[in-house]
C-alpha cells in the first residue's frame, strides 16, 4: 500500500536508512531523525505532529531519559517505540518496550501449556531477567529468578504477579539444581546456561542466542517470529495500527 502524503510521519531513531521505502510499502512514511540530544529531537519530532518514533537497538537505553515510559519499559530500562499524545510540553512522549509483550505472544502462538506449570528465568541482572517477566502472567504456578547476585534476583522477583509462588537466588547458589530439576521451562535471558542445568525434559527459551541447546537433548523453543511479532506492537504503539505479522515480513527482514 503506497504511503499519503498527507499521513502522519513516523521518526525513526537508530534504524537503517534502507527501511524508509519498506515502510512505504505499509503506507508509512518514515523520516530518519538525528540520534543525539534526543530529548530535544523527541520535543520537535511532538510539534511537528510525527504520529511516534520507532527505536533501533542501539538507542533503546538513550531514549528511555527523554521520554515518558510504561511500567516494561521501565523494568527493562529500555525503550523501543514511542507514542506522542497531549500538546507540546505536556510530557507527551511515551514509550514503550514491545519486546516483553512479544515474547507473551510468541509463547502464546507456540501453543506452549504455560498454566500450571514451572519456570525458571536465568540472567545476569534484575535488567535483563525484567524482559521475561511478563511470561509469569500466562499462568505459571512458580517461577524462580536467577541472576549474577542474589540482590538483583530478588529485586527482579518482586515484579512477579501475586499469586506465583517465586524463588530467588544467585547462579552461585547450590540450590540451583534442584530448583531447574523441578522446572518445566527455562528461559534464559542473559548470560550462559551453567554445564548439566539443563535436562532433556525441559524446554528452552533463549533470548541470547548464543546458548547451545541441541546438545543438552531439550527442546529449543521456536520464536522465529518472535521479530514481527514486536514490530507488530512497536508500530501499533508508535501509528495507532496493527499490523499483521506476514505484512511486515519484508520490512523484518530489513531491520534485521
Amino acid at each position: 500500500m503506497p504511503a499519503h502524503a498527507d499521513a502522519p510521519p513516523l521518526a525513526l531513531i537508530g534504524v537503517p536508512a534502507g527501511a524508509a521505502r519498506a515502510f512505504r510499502e505499509l503506507g508509512i512514511v518514515a523520516v530518519g531523525v538525528p540520534d543525539t540530544d534526543l530529548k530535544a529531537v523527541l520535543d520537535a519530532c511532538h510539534t511537528l505532529r510525527f504520529c511516534g518514533a520507532l527505536v533501533g537497538p542501539s538507542h533503546e537505553e538513550a531514549v528511555l531519559s527523554a521520554v515518558t515510559p510504561d511500567a516494561d519499559a521501565r523494568r527493562v530500562g529500555r525503550v523501543d517505540a514511542v507514542s506522542f499524545t497531549g500538546g507540546f510540553g505536556t510530557g507527551g512522549s511515551h514509550g514503550a518496550y514491545a519486546l516483553t509483550g512479544a515474547l507473551m505472544d510468541a509463547l502464546e502462538a507456540s501453543g506452549y501449556a504455560a498454566r500450571g506449570a514451572s519456570a525458571v528465568l536465568l540472567g545476569n541482572t534484575a535488567d535483563d531477567l525484567a524482559r521475561a517477566l511478563p511470561l509469569s502472567r500466562l499462568g505459571f504456578t512458580d517461577v524462580g529468578v536467577v541472576a549474577d547476585s542474589s540482590p538483583d534476583a530478588e529485586r527482579a522477583a518482586r515484579d512477579l504477579p501475586a499469586g506465583v509462588r517465586s524463588f530467588a537466588m544467585s547462579r552461585r547458589d547450590s540450590s540451583l539444581s534442584t530448583l531447574t530439576e523441578r522446572a518445566d521451562l527455562i528461559v534464559l535471558t542473559g548470560g550462559g546456561l551453567p554445564a548439566g542445568l539443563v535436562q532433556p525434559y525441559h524446554t528452552v527459551i533463549d533470548l541470547t542466542g548464543r546458548a547451545q541447546i541441541t546438545s543438552t537433548g531439550a527442546n529449543s523453543l521456536n520464536l522465529s517470529s518472535l521479530p514481527a511479532r514486536r514490530l507488530v506492537r512497536q508500530l501499533a504503539h508508535a501509528t495507532g495500527h496493527r499490523f499483521h505479522l506476514e505484512e511486515l515480513e519484508p520490512l523484518v527482514r530489513v531491520l534485521g
